[in-house]
């Protein structure tokens, strides 16, 4: 620690030791809060925006902040320091793509492809797990985690219901609940953590995705299969168990969620389109200066069309908690940076980051899945992006380790990721018996081996 404080005093003269130290303080506080944000009682904006407020007015008695006018389009103009702390883009891109789905849901289209899927199993609990398996990775990667874990979590309690299979409905939830965190990795705009450290890194979607398939197509290969042997999801053995269960998935109609044959198709168009355009956003004439926030906005503005007359009821169901969380987490970023915690905390991971390539690489994926494990990888994700970006030349194999080490932590605890914590409210709702503990053994295998597999294909192919 003496080594830290001498740094900080000889690098930046301007920050006494003692203030950075009181910073670092404030920033444990907010993590540990969010970390028992249950037991608190308090919604995640809540506890970000009470420290945001706390650190800018401390970052303001201090003389840390950058008051006065900033540049924009090459205008200078006064903004609150908080407004150019935020990023817009990420605010933007969430908002969007959240209004997109919720819109798009309403034409059946997702409840129409689960329900396809279900048919096609003919009621085999294997079939059904690896159909319900991919699908929650193709959800994961098009949606978001969380909406991917509730459609899928809700028609695997229907399906086995029906089906007369409840004893399997915890594999297959827990299954499920690992798999969001896997397909959150397929693209850059799967995941909060992947947007973030993706933009920080300057990676491209098409090249995001490419690097990031192959893993994930092991590790849902892999999950399944483990899955299948350690709760005993079985083939069925006999013609006639067969036949019934064909029987009874003939029962399921996937035409009760759809309103209106063109709406369904027209977001069904609109869907490709969507994921076509994010795709190309870094490449589109005009568009790449706009950005996928633009990109994200403007398909859920053409989509509310159908409901421009309720249009404010779409609104309603935003995740404003999620955004208003984001925007005074930027805050708090922003203002630790100022007060040297980033650099004090580069400076401690140091001896990680600059190790040999591979030891660097293994031990930040190690120790960022470790502590998204704990607390939420958003935060984690967004300081280890900034001190990265601080460092010059920094190898690819290092912002890869943070990506899959923040999405692959949430898999250790239920709450690690907001899904997993969506696939144990679903496992209680049926009166399923999970404790926290139970949670980390029965999960524990699948996640070392996930980690394992991460640290072996950034260190082979990176």
């Amino acid at each position: 620690m003496s080594f830290y404080l001498g740094w900080i005093s000889e690098a930046h003269p301007a920050v006494p030791a003692w203030v950075t130290l009181l910073f670092v303080s404030i920033l444990t506080a907010m993590i540990l809060c969010l970390a028992f944000e249950e037991k608190l009682h308090a919604k995640k904006s809540v506890i970000a925006g009470l420290f945001a407020i706390l650190c800018l007015l401390l970052g303001a008695v201090f003389g840390l902040l950058p008051f006065g006018p900033i540049s924009v389009g090459g205008h200078e103009i006064n903004l609150p320091v908080y407004i150019p702390a935020i990023d817009w883009g990420v605010i933007a891109i969430i908002l969007g793509s959240s209004l997109f789905v919720d819109v798009t849901s309403r034409t059946g289209l997702f409840t129409w492809i689960a329900i396809r899927l279900t048919k096609a199993s003919g009621g085999d609990p294997l079939k059904l797990l690896v159909f319900y398996g991919l699908m929650t990775v193709v959800f994961s990667a098009v949606l978001n985690n969380v909406t991917a874990m509730i459609i899928v979590g809700s028609l695997s309690g229907v399906s086995l219901k029906k089906l007369q299979q409840e004893d399997k409905l915890l594999g297959f939830l827990l299954v499920e609940g690992l798999l969001t965190n896997i397909g959150g990795l397929l693209t850059l705009v799967s995941s909060v953590p992947n947007i973030i450290v993706g933009n920080a890194a300057g990676i491209a979607f098409i090249d995001f995705f490419l690097k990031s398939s192959a893993y994930v197509l092991v590790a849902t290969i892999v999950t399944i299969a483990l899955g299948s042997r350690l709760f005993g999801i079985h083939r069925l053995s006999s013609e006639e168990e067969r036949e019934q269960a064909r029987e009874l998935v003939a029962g399921f109609d996937e035409n009760d969620g759809i309103e209106s044959r063109f709406f369904f198709w027209f977001g069904a168009m609109m869907t490709g389109l969507f994921i076509l355009t994010i795709a190309s956003t870094s490449v589109l004439p005009y568009i790449q200066d706009l950005g996928m926030g633009f990109v994200a906005l403007s398909f859920a503005g053409i989509m509310l069309v159908r409901y421009k007359a309720v249009a404010d009821k779409f609104y309603e169901a935003i995740d404003w908690d999620l955004l208003g969380f984001f925007a005074a987490l930027f805050v708090v970023i922003n203002v630790m940076e100022h007060a040297l915690v980033l650099q004090l905390i580069g400076t401690g991971l140091s001896t990680i980051i600059d190790a040999p390539s591979d030891i660097a690489a293994a031990g930040l994926l190690a120790v960022s899945a470790i502590f998204s494990s704990v607390t939420d990888n958003i935060p984690l994700a967004a300081m280890l992006a900034k001190i990265l970006q601080a460092r010059e030349h920094v190898p690819e194999q290092l912002w890869w380790s943070v990506i899959f080490g923040a999405n692959l932590g949430g898999n250790l605890t239920p709450i690690g990721s907001a899904s997993t914590l969506v696939a144990v409210t679903i496992i209680h709702k049926y009166k399923i018996k999970l404790s926290f503990a139970g949670f980390i053994r029965k999960a524990l295998p699948y996640a070392l081996v996930h980690i394992a597999l991460a640290i072996i294909y950034v260190l082979l192919f990176f």
